[in-house]
C-alpha cells in the first residue's frame, strides 16, 4: 500500500467499540503519509504557502474532502500556514480513516 491508495479508498465509519489503530499500525501507514507525523495522539502535518489567498483555498479543499469523507480534522491557519490534525474521536485514537484523509489532502498538490 501507498499513499496513492490511501486516497483512493473511501472513509468508514467508525462505531464505539471499534478499536483504535495499534502503535506499530499507525506507524506502518504514517510511512505512506510524506511530512505527517504522530503527534498527542494524533497524526498532523503543516503545509506551507506563497500567501492567505492559496492557504484560504487549501483550507476550503480540505472542509470539501472531510465533508465528501464524513471526517473532520482540527484545522490551524495563519497567513501562509495550515496545521491539519486527524484523530477519530468515535473511538478516541487513531483509524485508517485518519490516513486516508491525510492522503487525499496531500493528493491536492498532484493536482
Amino acid at each position: 500500500m501507498d499513499a496513492a491508495d490511501l486516497a483512493v479508498r473511501r472513509c468508514k465509519p467508525c462505531e464505539r467499540g471499534v478499536a483504535p489503530l495499534t502503535a506499530n499500525e499507525s506507524s506502518s501507514l504514517l510511512k505512506h503519509v510524506k511530512g505527517w507525523a504522530l503527534e498527542n495522539g494524533t497524526i498532523a502535518k503543516t503545509y506551507h504557502f506563497k500567501n492567505y489567498y492559496e492557504t484560504m483555498a487549501f483550507v476550503n479543499a480540505t472542509a470539501w474532502i472531510s465533508h465528501r469523507e464524513d471526517h473532520h480534522p482540527d484545522i490551524a491557519v495563519g497567513y501562509n500556514q495550515c496545521k491539519v490534525s486527524y484523530v477519530t474521536h468515535a473511538i478516541n485514537g487513531l483509524s485508517e480513516n485518519d490516513f486516508i484523509c491525510a492522503a487525499k489532502l496531500d493528493a491536492l498538490f498532484d493536482l
